[in-house]
């Protein structure tokens, strides 16, 4: 009786698996005569471009322009009046305890004069003075990197720096940015 229920499912899967060795488009086997040759690769050396070629590849590289290396900028920018007029406005607007208008000026002279680093540092102050710390030391550091070898606008950068990062509680920054401040 168990005999005559598992031979039916051997003859089931023999058939099955036959069914797998072959696709529907014949067998997968490809007997050498019939198989396509392998690829050839060029090995033959590359063709040494002629005189006329190399005399155009050095025209090219004439003609273009020479790309400088990116580098620090040397100098502040100075601010255009349009925007020397906005930082005036925001002075003002400080004085009055009016901080968030005066960003709002300081950031239309930052889109005026976006390499001038006394507007970073006047948005440092901004955000200083409500309490934005990390937006002031940000703004702070930009200006840094803005301020060229101009040393008295360093100088205010740095001690700017140190008193917000004193009012985060960083001392060990703030008085690393104090030292910096009197190397120059």
């Amino acid at each position: 009786m168990m005999q005559s229920r598992v031979f039916p499912c051997l003859c089931l899967a023999s058939l099955l698996l036959a069914g797998c060795a072959t696709g529907p488009g014949g067998p997968v086997y490809v007997p050498a005569e019939k198989a396509p040759p392998p690829p050839q690769t060029d090995t033959s050396e590359p063709e040494t471009p002629s005189a006329a070629e190399q005399q155009q590849r050095r025209q090219q590289q004439a003609e273009e322009p020479e790309r400088s290396a990116p580098r620090y900028q040397d100098d502040s920018e100075d601010m255009s009046p349009a925007a020397q007029s906005l930082v005036n406005r925001a002075d003002a607007l400080l004085a009055q305890g009016e901080a968030r208008a005066a960003i709002g000026q300081l950031e239309r002279a930052q889109r005026i004069s976006p390499r001038s680093g006394k507007i970073y540092f006047k948005l440092a102050a901004a955000y200083r003075s409500i309490d934005e710390l990390g937006r002031a030391e940000q703004f702070a550091l930009k200006g840094l990197s803005l301020s060229g070898s101009n040393t008295a606008l360093q100088r205010t950068g740095w001690m700017l720096l140190a008193d917000i990062r004193r009012a985060d509680g960083n001392v060990a920054g703030a008085e690393k940015a104090e030292a910096r401040a009197a190397e120059l």
